[in-house]
């Protein structure tokens, strides 16, 4: 089928926006675009002169692992027995019949990254997904990251508990002592793979396996972190085990935002809408995504679901325009800027040949409060 007479931003590497233009989709599949007339049946779908663009994409969220309005029954986000947690899987908590995969997706979000929580100082594995389905494991897109958590929320978690950690040095020790073991394992069994004959395959260690996907950069280490301090611990942390990472929230972003822009680091801004509820937001302010733009660093805006809703990412983009950032570039940190944190650009994000057909139509702005989609498509089926 092909989607004609559309105003498509792409969202794709040269920000191509194809006035007058069509997409073909087949087997769930955006196979070509382009301008002008083409062939079209009964099954193609007039745009009308809307906007097409790709699904948005929310780059840190619990949705469906923290569900709607349940509290503890449904709450399966932190796994607070341990504060090293490396080996469980976010996927095996999510409940894909909460109600909000449904507002996700009628506001055109069609795919999020589900994390673990903060409490721990190694949380678990973080999976991207899609945002409709009924089981799980046809809803994956890529099982992506490790989350990590530094600052206040480990230290309050343990400390209310009288146990470790309860200071910002013991969190960072739990991490590094953790990866350091992960290293080490790793070595031991590439040892013995290379000379069997003379080294033993080290005994079995559930945490540290699922930390070498990690070490292999096969997935990305994302670090919950607010404070400034914390932020530069995390990027230290990173560097002392060449990590990819990617910074969660960074509230504190715009304070050394020509140290991350140095780096290009990943940033994951958000949430942008809630309040200073605890010391280390303090300092939250709206510029922080279009400081570190400016500065050189890579971007995605977020809910945080359930902090902000999943339906009010396109508003948060919204708000951060009011702070400073560009238009295009907020709209790029909710579609292709937050898939490329994601780990998952080369499945989605943009409206481009080979792409998954995650796209949506707009008949006025689509980050306008008032705005909904008048169209969602999902792997190309159409959504709502």
């Amino acid at each position: 089928m092909k989607i004609y007479n559309a105003h498509i931003y792409t969202m794709n590497s040269k920000d191509e926006i194809i006035e007058n233009g069509w997409a073909e989709i087949r087997d769930g599949k955006i196979i070509n675009t382009g301008s002008g007339t083409c062939s079209t049946s009964s099954d193609d779908i007039d745009a009308g002169g809307q906007i097409l663009m790709p699904g948005f994409i929310d780059a840190h969220t619990h949705l469906g692992i923290i569900g709607n309005g349940v509290a503890f029954e449904s709450d399966d986000c932190n796994e607070q027995s341990d504060p090293v947690t490396p080996h469980v899987r976010a996927v095996d908590g999510i409940n894909p019949f909460d109600f909000c995969f449904e507002e996700a997706h009628n506001r055109g979000i069609t795919s999020v990254l589900t994390c673990p929580g903060s409490a721990n100082a190694v949380g678990g594995e973080i999976v991207a997904i899609k945002t409709t389905g009924h089981c799980i494991d046809k809803m994956i897109i890529k099982e992506c990251g490790i989350k990590f958590a530094l600052g206040e929320n480990p230290k309050t978690v343990y400390n209310d508990r009288d146990e470790t950690p309860v200071t910002r040095m013991a969190t960072a020790a739990l991490i590094r002592e953790i990866l350091m073991k992960a290293k080490r394992y790793h070595e031991d069994i590439c040892r013995y793979k290379a000379d069997p004959e003379n080294n033993q395959m080290p005994e079995f260690d559930m945490k540290l396996e699922s930390l070498i996907p990690l070490l292999k950069h096969e997935k990305k280490a994302h670090f919950h972190c607010h404070r400034a301090d914390d932020i530069c611990t995390a990027v230290r942390i990173s560097k002392e085990f060449n990590l990819d990472y990617v910074l969660i929230h960074a509230t504190d972003g715009y304070l050394v935002s020509d140290i991350l822009g140095e780096d290009h680091a990943y940033t994951v801004v958000g949430p942008i809408i809630c309040d200073r509820a605890k010391p280390e937001l303090k300092s939250m302010d709206i510029k922080n995504a279009a400081c570190l733009h400016k500065d050189g660093a890579n971007i995605a805006i977020c809910t945080d679901h359930p902090v902000c809703p999943i339906q009010y990412l396109p508003i948060s983009a919204a708000i951060a325009v009011k702070g400073g950032l560009n238009y295009m570039d907020a709209l790029h940190a909710i579609t292709s800027g937050a898939a490329h944190a994601a780990g998952i650009s080369d499945i989605t994000g943009s409206i481009e040949p080979g792409k998954d057909a995650d796209i949506q139509l707009y008949d006025s702005d689509p980050l306008d409060v008032m705005s909904e989609p008048t169209l969602v498509m999902i792997n190309g089926k159409i959504i709502s």
